[in-house]
């Protein structure tokens, strides 16, 4: 679905724990996130802390969908 939107021209972000499958797709913008019961988050984070990784996960997504890409890309941590 995510090739579909695209060609539409909407640009689109793939947030996804396991990479690979996202590649296997054609996603073009693919975002790792945390693990596969909690993409957006980890419980055992104090609240504080969580916010913060959610919140940098959320940025990344963004940054991501207003850059040009050419092909799959993959947005890593810095």
């Amino acid at each position: 679905m995510v090739k579909e939107i695209e060609r539409a021209g909407f640009p689109v972000v793939h947030a996804c724990t396991v990479v690979p499958i996202s590649l296997t797709v054609g996603a073009n913008r693919i975002v790792p996130t945390v693990a596969i019961p909690h993409p957006f988050g980890d419980p055992t984070l104090t609240p504080e802390d969580e916010y913060k990784l959610r919140r940098d996960i959320v940025l990344k997504c963004l940054d991501a969908l207003s850059t040009e890409v050419d092909g799959q890309t993959v947005f890593k941590d810095e």
